[in-house]
């Protein structure tokens, strides 16, 4: 079986295919020379034990079984693996390739003027991920931030902006974000959303942590937006809306920076000052219907206006996939508007016939996280994802469903690695990753952190020439 992505959904499908299948092989492809996808490149550097599922990784990676194929892309770009030229290789592919663009607003300015940011870039640029270590963002510019989308990771940026840059130093934080940070004019960090609290995205812990941060003061929300009889409420939103009713430890006034929760704010621009660096955002303000309190409550406009001033700001409204190139050659649909390969929700991938409701399984091809059911969960989510996809696949291998290329034997990567040379690609195998890791674990002591990541696929690969 063929794996594509290196992240959480690829692991953890490839544990439980390889411990239901006798003798079943997975090599697994990742453009970069490292794995472990958003575990790596998405978990915040402050929640170190988020990042423990990378023991089990590794155990599943140091089987016998498993073959890792890294820095090299399956696609069309230059130097990639067409998927055409890996498929008759394998009698199962299972595309885990994760959710690689953000979510646009489509909204004036959001492209033009200086000082926006999109929260997938910093957080891989804080994180390393080597597509935005030249991202280089300006925290200089004012003491106002805006993040725009009230999601967990909304909430990472803001934690991260509005930290003690002391107590980030010995995470594995790039020394570049340090710098930036330490350099850093912001005080105070709106995050903002379209819709009420009660239909926020953030998770307690999340909340908690912003609340209980040093020298951080929260805005208190107006009381007519939370809901007046918390006790009736089910227990998850219960223990979500005391948190944001009691506040922070810290009090406004009384410490240097602060936050705030900005509810039923619907973005319409961006406004740059007369050297285009933003000045502030414009909102429409929203209306949640006959009960705002209704966790499925549907926002309207209310043709009234809000502004606040920000001279930064962070788009932190989703990631979504991207059709691979190929995937048509191989009679798999892509659905634009959701982002996701069809599937039959457990994984099977759906022929092109789907839209007009045939249910008819491509033979040998499966789906699982990000790209099979969109960008949302965590790690916990991913994992019993994945473990579905696992199930269906082992459950049709054993009941001698069709696989991909009927009957013949399929060699994988011994097959696929004569075109890989032909095509000039380098591959990175595991021991080539714990070289990398080494390294990089090598750095990090120097200055007292876990690790010292490098931000690009050159320095990565100089450590193995």
């Amino acid at each position: 079986m063929a794996v594509i992505g290196s992240g959480p959904a690829g692991f953890y499908t490839s544990y439980k295919v390889l411990s239901k299948i006798e003798n079943g092989t997975v090599d697994m492809y990742e453009h970069l020379p490292v794995p472990y996808g958003l575990v790596r490149f998405g978990v915040a550097p402050d929640h170190p034990e988020v990042k423990n599922c990378e023991d089990k990784f590794q155990e599943v990676a140091e089987s016998p079984n498993f073959n890792f194929i890294g820095n090299i892309s399956i696609g069309s770009d230059p130097g990639s693996l067409p998927l055409a030229a890996i498929a008759p290789h394998y009698d199962a592919i299972l595309f885990a390739y994760g959710a690689s663009q953000d979510r646009k607003l489509g909204i004036k300015g959001e492209d033009t003027v200086n000082g926006i940011y999109s929260a997938r870039a910093f957080v891989g640029w804080y994180n390393g991920l080597p597509e935005y270590s030249g991202l280089a963002p300006d925290l200089t510019m004012g003491e106002e931030a805006v993040v725009i989308g009230q999601g967990n990771v909304a909430l990472d940026v803001a934690r991260i902006l509005l930290s003690d840059v002391n107590s980030l130093k010995g995470t594995d934080i790039t020394e570049q974000a340090i710098d930036a940070l330490s350099r850093s004019r912001v005080k105070s960090v709106r995050v903002v959303g379209r819709r009420g609290p009660m239909q926020a995205a953030f998770t307690i812990k999340e909340v908690r942590e912003l609340m209980k941060l040093p020298d951080v003061a929260f805005r208190p929300i107006p009381p007519a937006q939370l809901p007046p009889d918390m006790a009736k409420l089910p227990r998850a939103p219960k223990r979500i809306m005391q948190v944001l009713a009691k506040g922070s430890e810290a009090s406004l006034g009384d410490v240097p920076r602060s936050w705030s929760l900005d509810f039923q704010l619907s973005p319409t621009s961006f406004n740059p000052d007369s050297s285009n660096n933003l000045a502030s955002l414009s909102f429409d303000k929203t209306s949640l219907g006959l009960d705002p309190f209704d966790p499925k409550a549907r926002v309207t406009s209310t043709g009234e206006q809000a502004d606040l001033p920000a001279e930064m700001a962070f788009r932190s409204i989703g990631y979504k996939s991207e059709a691979i190139a190929g995937l048509s050659e191989l009679g798999i649909p892509f659905d634009d508007r959701l982002g996701i390969i069809p599937n039959d929700q457990e994984g099977r991938v759906l022929s092109l016939g789907w839209e007009k409701g045939v249910k008819q399984h491509v033979p040998g091809m499966y789906a699982a996280g990000w790209v099979k059911r969109g960008p949302t969960g965590v790690i916990a989510s991913t994992m019993s994802d994945a473990f579905l996809s696992a199930d269906r696949i082992a459950e049709d291998w054993n009941s001698k469903a069709p696989f991909n290329g009927g009957e013949e034997v399929k060699t994988g990567w011994e097959a696929v690695k004569v075109e890989a040379e032909k095509r000039g690609c380098r591959r990175v195998s595991w021991e080539d990753w714990k070289k990398i890791d080494a390294a990089e674990v090598a750095r990090g002591k120097k200055s007292s952190k876990k690790k010292e990541k490098f931000t690009t696929i050159e320095e990565m690969l100089r450590v193995l020439d």
